[in-house]
Formats: C-alpha cells, sequence, structure tokens
C-alpha cells in the first residue's frame, strides 16, 4: 500500500522531532541535577513539561501517521486525474470502459440542452461520465472547456468558491460576501460573460444543489454546463437528469480486465478476466462499484493472483458467520479501503450499514434500534442518510434492508472495522429482541384462535398473524443459521436463539407449516446446546413427535416421543408423556396409553389447567375406546368444561366431538346431536380441518345409526368430511368416513354408489392397516353380494 507520499513513504521528520524533544527533556532533567538548588528548582520542572509535550506531540504524529497511512493513496487506474490547482482544464480520461450507452446519452442531451446532470450515488461512476463526454465534444466548444471540482480535498465548496473559481478563469467580478443578492451579482456578471460564447463548464462532484444554484438556469445560447453528482441534484430547476447506476456484470468485467492490462506484467500466467467466470462472482462481491473493481483488477494483476484465489478470499470473508474469525485477505483489504462512498458517510451510519449486514431479510425500525442499540429517533434519521446515498432500500411495512448488490461489501466492511467481541454483541441484541417478539405474539395466537379473517384487521403490534407473516423469512433465516454456524453459535447468543426457535415453532404449528416447523427442530437437535441440555434435546423430540402425528405417523411420533420422555426430565415429562399416551393410542396400544396419560396427570403443575384439559380429553379418548364409557364421559365432560372455561376453542370442540360417541353409545341420542351441533359451532372459528372432519364423521354416524328418517343429512355431513380429508394422505378417518357414506347411500337406495364407496373404503383400510374398518367393509360388501333370502 503506499501511503500519503508519492513514493508509498510516510514522510519522517515528525519522528525524528519527536525523539528529539523527548531527549532533550531527558538530558535536561540530568543536567538540572548537577545545577545548584535553585537553577534545579527552576529547571527540574520545565525539563518535565518538556518531556510531556514530547509525549504528547509523538502521540498526536503516531495518529496522524496511521491516519493518513490508512487513507487510500492515488490509484494508477483513476479514471479522472484532478488537474493542477488555479487550472481547471477539461482532463483527459484514461482507462474508460464500458459505458457506452450513458456516454452516448449525455451527448445526445448536451446537443439540445443547456444543462445536464449525471446523477448517481457516490462512486458510482458519474465523474467519469462525464468527463468522457465532455472530452468527446472537445471540437464543438473552441472557447474553452473547463473541469471544476467541487470536492478538491475532500470538502465541499459553498457556492461562493464555485463562483469566485468560476470568476478567476473567465475574468468576472467574484462576490463580494456569501449573502444570496451578491451570489446572484457575480451570477449574472458570469452569465453576461459567456453568453454568446462556445465553452463548455463541467462542474464535478457537486454534493448538495446549492452550490449550483445560483448559475441556474445558464445561458440560452451556446453556452453548455454538466453537472456529475448525487441524488440530492435531483429536480434542479433548468437541469435535464441522467441516472447513472452501478455497471452490468460485463461491464464490470470489462472495467477489471482493462485495469489488469494497465499494470506492470506479472511472471505468473493467468487467464483472461474476461473469459474467466470467476472475475464475474469477484465483481459481484464488489458490489460492481467502479472504483473497486478497477482497483483490484490492477492489483491482481500487478502481483500475479489467481482470480480463484481472490475469489476463495473474498467468499471466506463474506459467508463466514460473523461471530468466527477469519484470516484478513488482501484483497478485502483493497475493496473496503476502495469504497469512497463508505467512507464519506457520517460514523454513525457507517456503523448501522455496517450492523444492519447482520439481518438476513429486511428489518423494521425497532429492531434496527435494538441492533444499533440507539435510540429510534436517531436511528430514522441515519436511515434517511443511508436511502438517499443508496445503501440501502425501504421494504413494505416499513422495513429496510441493504441493497441486494451491497450486501457482500456491508459484510466485507463488517468484519473489517468490527472485532469480533463487538459482532457477537450486535448478533445477540438483534436475536433477543426478535425473541422477546416472538414470544409476546406467540402467547397471542392461543387467544386469538384461528387466523383472522383478512376483511378486518388489528394494528401489527396486536395482530400476531400480521407480525409473524411480516417477519416471517426475517425470523426463519435467523433460526436457520449457516450451514455448520449452528455447531459453534456463541454461548452469548444461544439461549435467545433457543427462545426465538420455541417461539417460532408455536407459530408455524398453528399454522400448519409442518415443513418448515421440522426443519427448525433438527436445527435446533444439531446445536451444542442440544448435547450438554437433554431438556433442549427432548424439547425438540417432543415437537418432532407431535409434528409426525400430524402427518399420521403413529410409529414415528411413538419412537420421537419415547426420546422425549427419557432427556426431557421431570419437568417437561407431563407434555411428553401426554404425547406419547395420544400417540400409543392410535397405535391401539390402550394399556400403555392410559399409563403415559395418568402419570402425564400426575406430573402436571396444579396451576396448568390447560394441560390437565389436554390429559382428560386423551385419558377420555383412551377409555372410550376400552368400552369404559362412564370413566369417559367423566373425563371428557371436565376436559370440555376446562377448555371452555380457558377460552380454548379448539379443545372445548375436540372434547365434544368424543362426547358425541359417548351418548351415542350410552343411547343418549338427544344428548348425542347436542353435542355435535355445538361441536360444529365452534368449528367455525377454528382453523382445523383435521378435527372438523373428525366431528362431522361423528355427527354423520350418530344421525345414520341412532335417527330414522335422517339419511340425507348425514350423508351430507359426511361428503363434508370426505372432502375434507381428501387433500391429506389416506388415513384410517378417511376409511370410515368413506364407509358410513356408503351405509348412508344405501339408506337412500343408490345400491351402485353404496358398492363403489364400501369398495374404496376397503382399499383405504387395507392402506392404513385398520382391521376393524377393513371386516366391516368387506361385510357390507358380502352382504350386498349375497343379500338374506326373503320370506313367503
Amino acid at each position: 500500500m503506499t501511503g500519503p507520499t508519492g513514493n508509498g513513504r510516510t514522510p519522517r521528520w515528525p519522528v525524528l522531532v519527536t525523539i528529539g524533544t523527548l531527549l532533550s527533556g531527558v538530558f535536561g532533567n540530568l543536567a538540572s541535577n548537577l545545577l545548584s538548588e535553585v537553577a534545579a528548582s527552576v529547571l527540574g520542572p520545565a525539563s518535565i513539561v518538556v518531556a510531556v509535550l514530547g509525549g504528547v506531540g509523538f502521540v498526536v504524529f503516531e495518529l496522524r501517521r496511521r491516519r493518513a497511512a490508512r487513507e487510500p493513496g492515488p490509484e494508477p487506474t483513476d479514471v479522472v486525474t484532478a488537474p493542477p490547482a488555479d487550472v481547471p482544464t477539461l482532463p483527459y480520461t484514461a482507462g474508460f470502459a464500458g459505458r457506452e450507452e450513458h456516454v452516448q446519452a449525455v451527448l445526445d442531451l448536451l446537443a439540445r440542452e443547456h444543462a445536464v446532470a449525471v446523477l448517481g450515488r457516490r462512486a458510482v461512476g458519474t465523474s467519469a461520465c462525464a468527463v468522457q463526454a465532455a472530452n468527446l465534444l472537445r471540437d464543438e466548444f473552441p472557447d474553452g472547456q473547463y473541469h471544476f471540482d467541487l470536492r478538491r480535498g475532500g470538502r465541499p465548496r459553498s457556492a461562493r468558491q464555485v463562483l469566485t473559481a468560476l470568476a478567476g478563469v473567465l475574468g468576472t467580478a467574484p462576490p463580494t460576501s456569501g449573502r444570496p443578492d451578491a451570489l446572484a451579482a457575480a451570477a449574472a456578471a458570469l452569465r453576461r460573460k459567456l453568453d454568446g460564447r462556445k465553452i463548455l463548464l463541467v462542474l464535478d462532484n457537486v454534493d448538495r444543489p446549492e452550490q449550483v444554484r445560483a448559475l441556474l438556469p445558464p445561458t440560452a445560447r451556446t453556452c453548455r454546463l454538466l453537472l456529475a453528482g448525487g441524488p440530492a441534484l435531483s429536480g434542479l430547476n433548468g437541469v435535464v437528469e441522467h441516472w447513472l447506476a452501478e455497471p452490468g456484470p460485463d461491464e464490470a468485467v470489462e472495467l477489471f480486465a482493462a485495469a489488469g492490462g494497465a499494470a506492470p506484467a506479472a511472471r505468473i500466467r493467468r487467464a483472461d478476466p474476461r473469459t474467466d467466470p470467476a472475475v464475474r462472482e469477484i465483481v459481484d462481491l464488489c458490489g460492481r462499484q467502479p472504483r473497486t473493481v478497477r482497483a483490484l483488477g490492477y492489483r491482481t494483476a500487478q502481483h500475479g493472483w489467481r482470480h480463484s484465489d481472490v475469489l476463495d478470499a473474498l467468499r471466506r470473508a463474506v459467508r463466514t458467520p460473523p461471530h468466527q474469525r477469519v484470516a484478513v485477505s488482501p484483497a478485502a483489504q483493497l475493496v473496503t479501503e476502495r469504497d469512497t462512498a463508505y467512507r464519506a458517510l457520517t460514523r454513525e451510519a457507517r456503523r448501522l450499514y455496517r450492523l444492519m449486514s447482520l439481518a438476513p431479510a429486511p428489518v423494521d425500525r425497532p429492531t434496527i434500534a435494538a441492533l444499533a442499540r440507539r435510540h429510534p429517533e436517531r436511528v430514522s434519521a441515519l436511515l434517511d442518510q443511508l436511502a438517499a446515498a443508496a445503501f440501502v432500500i425501504g421494504a413494505p411495512g416499513d422495513r429496510y434492508e441493504v441493497r441486494p448488490l451491497l450486501a457482500a461489501n456491508a459484510r466485507l466492511h463488517l468484519r473489517d472495522a468490527e472485532p469480533a467481541r463487538s459482532r457477537v454483541a450486535a448478533q445477540a441484541r438483534l436475536t433477543r429482541h426478535l425473541a422477546r417478539r416472538a414470544e409476546r405474539h406467540a402467547a397471542n395466537l392461543a387467544v386469538l384462535g384461528s387466523p383472522p379473517d383478512r376483511e378486518w384487521s388489528l394494528p401489527l403490534d396486536d395482530d400476531p398473524y400480521g407480525w409473524f407473516d411480516l417477519h416471517q423469512e426475517l425470523l426463519l433465516a435467523v433460526v436457520r443459521v449457516p450451514a455448520g454456524a449452528a455447531e459453534t453459535l456463541p454461548r452469548r447468543v444461544r439461549r435467545w436463539w433457543f427462545r426465538l426457535a420455541v417461539a417460532l415453532c408455536g407459530w408455524l404449528a398453528h399454522v400448519e407449516r409442518l415443513d418448515e416447523w421440522e426443519q427448525v427442530c433438527r436445527t435446533v437437535l444439531a446445536t451444542p446446546t442440544a448435547d450438554d441440555r437433554p431438556e433442549i434435546a427432548g424439547w425438540a423430540h417432543n415437537e418432532l413427535g407431535v409434528l409426525r402425528r400430524r402427518r399420521h405417523d403413529p410409529q414415528g411420533a411413538a419412537a420421537a416421543l419415547t426420546l422425549a420422555v427419557a432427556e426431557r426430565g421431570r419437568r417437561g415429562t407431563a407434555q411428553a408423556r401426554m404425547n406419547l399416551g395420544l400417540a400409543l393410542l392410535d397405535l391401539g396400544q390402550l394399556d400403555d396409553a392410559v399409563e403415559h396419560l395418568e402419570l402425564s396427570r400426575r406430573h402436571r403443575s396444579s396451576a396448568d389447567r390447560a394441560g390437565h384439559a389436554l390429559t382428560d380429553l386423551g385419558l377420555g379418548a383412551a377409555q372410550l375406546a376400552r368400552g369404559e364409557l362412564d370413566t369417559a364421559h367423566h373425563h371428557l365432560v371436565r376436559a370440555a368444561n376446562t377448555f371452555r372455561s380457558v377460552g380454548d376453542a379448539r379443545g372445548y370442540a375436540a372434547a365434544l366431538t368424543n362426547l358425541v360417541l359417548v351418548h351415542a353409545t350410552l343411547g343418549e341420542h338427544l344428548d348425542a346431536a347436542q353435542a355435535w351441533r355445538a361441536a360444529l359451532r365452534e368449528y367455525e372459528s377454528v382453523n382445523d380441518p383435521t378435527s372438523r372432519a373428525a366431528a362431522l364423521l361423528n355427527a354423520g354416524a350418530t344421525l345414520l345409526t341412532s335417527t330414522p328418517g335422517q339419511a340425507r343429512a348425514a350423508y351430507e355431513l359426511l361428503a363434508e368430511s370426505r372432502r375434507l380429508r381428501a387433500e391429506t394422505r389416506p388415513t384410517a378417518g378417511l376409511g370410515r368416513t368413506l364407509l358410513y357414506l356408503g351405509d348412508a347411500a344405501a339408506a337412500l337406495g343408490d345400491g351402485a354408489e353404496a358398492r363403489r364407496l364400501w369398495a374404496d373404503a376397503a382399499t383405504v383400510a387395507e392402506e392404513v392397516d385398520d382391521d376393524r374398518a377393513l371386516a366391516a367393509a368387506d361385510d357390507r360388501l358380502e352382504r350386498d353380494a349375497n343379500p338374506p333370502p326373503t320370506g313367503p
């Protein structure tokens, strides 16, 4: 890297002066001890003061030296070279590549317009495009072409300074002050001087409209004004705009190759950048920033770096999880040093831009404030600054994200400027904020029940479905973490990360997104925390068991839940045992199911009313399957009352659905009818098609077997149950629905339809190993084929 001087060396005189000052102080102090007491009383403190001043001077010079070393020096591939001081002649471009369409568009505009502005974000190439277009028009302006850099030395010039520079070149009176009337008088004098002359004025690096507003509109005859600046110049009166974005992939590769061609030839032969696919990815990782691409292309050719090695170094810096350390490569360091647009931001804006790269999806303002640990109002001001400089873009829901093209660039700056401890702290703040909000909204899911009708909506902070829908991409990305990162997740992040995973699984289970639910559970199992803390592994296995039950895989559910019971410990055993009991109930292992459900009830806290209701519901279903109707009725009634008191509509409807069977078996047909009607009313507000299909099956079977003349109503209920089950894989419930639907068709006198439905029921029952339903379907088909003989 080159230093502030042209030969790449830092000046040594500040260090020499500082060392000399220190030595003089030390020797002065020694000499003062040899003098008389009177002299020592004067010279001793004086020497100490000299030594202290020398130390301060050394620190100041060292800081300035290091700061100068960090500043990027002039790159041999700079396209536009500033003209010498006090000679604002138009510079020639060197190594300009690509952008032919934009240059031609600027030429076309200058042919018919008097003031043209080439606008774009900083460091995107507006200066090079404007100067290249001006060079192609040199012959069109024989009276002079002048180039003024309004940001010489890194500091923008004021409107008075701009008019003074123009007046010095054109021979007019400069403004006497910075007041509007003085600026207007100086600008009027310039217009009179330029009127009728073929002069091209190129005002480069215009940062603010106030710098050039006094010159607008320009003369209406032959003079031309060409501006190059940022988005802040948009909307200037009398100026035609041409917007410039980052170069496309092909143009960026051409910039890389052209800069490499200008470098001294290296001994190592390398592939042509224009045909090497690695170069295309390299320029994308650089954000296709022209200055950065040219600098990296020049340095790659100068040192003979292989393109594949440069690509691997940039990939490691970008893709390695933020909490992991990685060696700093010269290529990555060069990319960050040559990002002049980034360095033009304020210190706080640069930090916010870096930290936002930790968010893998758009984030809202409260999340950004928590990530950066700044006041929301200050965050809003910084976001406006980043958006104006085209570093971030908005997303629906008042959210923001780093521009996709600059995402890798932001990660490089994060790794370059933030130490590992700072990155981990920011990652922990982000995860903690998301976990707390997700937990609050997940707790409200049970209160609201099924997803609300989108014709009406709550405020986002009160609507858990709206909040999860809006932020699901961010939540899933944070929980899933990159490949290999889960195994090395910092301890400071793990706790909040696990709480976020639990809350997210609650939402995924509520909205039946089973694949993503399983993926989150398996990610939790892959973390070291699951190995260190068995209760966390037990939670994941319990979730997987419930998920497999929903997928109608009782064998897999029982296997996962057995692991959960063994791992969760006494505190979490109640829920795992209850789920295991239900899985065993699905498998027909009634005695084992009742045993686990009884143990679950015993381990439940007395304050866990909803948990006790779920256990009673499972015990009622198990006792019903065993034929112990009175005991089943007792448990189901208690479960229904508890569910109703806690406001759980889904649990209340499930208890009523099972009570239908108990009442029908006991011959209490009126109570059975009331129960299934109440259950169906509850399911109208619950988004649970599987349970609603079970309620319809029980209602249809009860009507068909207990109430003569209700075959048509039973057929309609059973047909609706079949429709709800048609979207899922075959289950025992579907087989029994087809069985009773065939009975209803037979009662309605449609024998052909009944035989077809019984045959389908037998097929489904055989597929799902439901022996009782298979035997019942075969019996009905046999009786229909061989009807009993009728009497005389």
